[in-house]
Parts: C-alpha cells; structure tokens; sequence
C-alpha cells in the first residue's frame, strides 16, 4: 500500500457517510409527501430506501474508524424543492443516487489496488448504487418505453 492515500480515502468515506445521511432525510421526507392511490406501496419503497441509506452510512462509518479516523457528523446537501409529484420525487431521488453512486467510483479509484477490503466495498456499493438508479429509471418510464429515462 505503498500509493494508498489514507487521508483522501477517510475524507472520501466520510463524504459518503453524508451523502447517504443525507439520503435517509431525503427519503424520509419524500414518504410523508406522498398521497394518492399508490401512496402505501411507494411510502413503503421509501422508507426502505431510507433505512438502505442509514446501513450505507454506517459502513462507511466503520470503514473510516477502522483506518483510524474521524466519522463525520456533517450531512449531505439538502434542498427543498417544494416538489412533491411522484415524479418529481423520483427525479431528484435519481439525481442524489447519481452523485452517490459518482462519490463511491472516486473511491474505488483512489484505493483501487492498494486494499481489498475497500476495493470490494466500493464495487460493492458501486453494484448497488447502478441497481438503485435503474430501479428508479424504470419507474419514471412511460409503460412500454424501452429506453433509458433521460433527465
């Protein structure tokens, strides 16, 4: 490990620590924003992806300890849009995961090579990340549109 940053990789889990924080808020909010007939089972989805966001946060959490440093109590940005469509919901859900997703490639090139435990985390985070941002995708389609949702 003779390249491994390990400040820049603590400053970079602790990045992602907020930004998932950030996300159980975000998720949190957006659940008791929803009404309509659909509301039990997209609250549900909700509320799921927020607690996912509070596991994420934690590992990165132990990840940042066990290299010796400090966990953030900092959280990520959090803009009210005074959006409340489902919709609207979900675009802005794709675009927090995108960044999400973007900070945990940062992380896999700066310790790529250098520790496995952390290689296999963030391309394990990587995976679910680009699962999550398909999930949400295919939710803003139209039935019956096979390409990709465009923002």
């Amino acid at each position: 490990m003779k390249n491994f940053d390990k400040q820049k990789t603590i400053e970079t889990l602790n990045n992602i620590m907020e930004l998932e924080l950030s996300g159980v808020v975000r998720y949190t909010h957006y659940s008791l924003m929803v009404y309509g007939y659909n509301r039990i089972p997209i609250v549900s989805w909700l509320k799921a992806n927020a607690q996912e966001g509070l596991d994420h946060a934690t590992k990165a959490g132990e990840l940042v300890t066990m290299l010796g440093g400090h966990p953030s109590l900092k959280i990520g940005s959090l803009l009210e849009t005074e959006q409340h469509d489902i919709g609207d919901i979900l675009r802005e859900s794709l675009e927090h995961e995108a960044k999400t997703a973007a900070v945990y490639y940062e992380l896999l090139e700066l310790v790529d090579g250098e520790s496995v435990v952390l290689e296999e985390y963030a391309r394990e985070m990587i995976h679910l990340e680009e699962m999550h941002l398909d999930e949400v995708n295919k939710m803003l389609r139209t039935p019956g549109d096979l390409e990709p949702f465009q923002a």
